[in-house]
């Protein structure tokens, strides 16, 4: 599974690649953004243990840290279309009360999505947008019950989706900054070393600020 998710960042490399490609004609931005970001609540489904209703927590600026990357061809002054890149991740806040000494899954629950946007471009620096984005969660779990056998790998999870609404600031004819709020949804699935399986669908919220540069 660690092959398949350098394949898959070795194609969001190469689709980043590819939007850039027209960039003779259309604003393609590309931007990075860190930020805070927590989760809700979930169940998780151990076929081993049962049931556990699971209070998840961020930790945003512990390594590895929350980040994201996102490439955008806007195709005219109002719709634009891209890939995006998370690394959105979660902490069971004490994994001893649900049965696990280690329960995390902190290398990224990486959300990769294609996404489409509408702005609203005006005569002052500022522009809102918003945006939405279907794709896929590949996480790295960690999960080890009391006593059992370690599970700490990359697995294809299921798929996922975001929604996002933030505001831009034009600091010059390249360089922009902006801030938003981010809301992700993934379903997370996969196999527990020793035997059994496990299931979470995990909600995050992130307030994000980030940096945008036009092509």
């Amino acid at each position: 599974m660690r092959n398949l998710f350098q394949w898959l960042n070795a194609a969001v490399v190469c689709g980043l690649l590819a939007v850039s490609a027209p960039a003779a004609r259309a604003e393609v931005t590309l931007s990075v953004y860190g930020g805070s970001q927590s989760a809700e609540r979930s169940t998780l489904k151990n076929s081993n243990l049962g049931d556990v209703n699971v209070h998840w927590v961020g930790r945003s600026f512990n390594a590895p840290l929350y980040y994201g990357l996102r490439v955008t061809w806007w195709k005219d002054a109002r719709w634009g279309y891209g890939l995006e890149y998370n690394h959105t991740k979660v902490y069971a806040d004490d994994p001893q009360r649900y049965g696990y000494s280690h329960l995390e899954i902190t290398d990224g629950l990486n959300i990769i999505t294609a996404n489409i946007w509408r702005r609203w471009q005006n005569h002052t620096r500022f522009t809102p947008y918003v945006g939405a984005g279907l794709g896929i969660a590949v996480p790295h779990i960690e999960v080890t019950p009391i006593g059992g056998p370690v599970t700490s790998e990359y697995q294809f999870g299921g798929p996922a989706a975001q929604i996002v609404a933030g505001v831009s600031y034009r600091l010059d004819e390249r360089w922009s900054m902006f801030a938003e709020y981010k809301g992700v949804y993934s379903r997370n699935k996969g196999n527990l070393r020793g035997g059994g399986t496990y299931r979470t669908n995990i909600a995050t919220n992130a307030i994000n600020v980030g940096l945008t540069i036009r092509f």
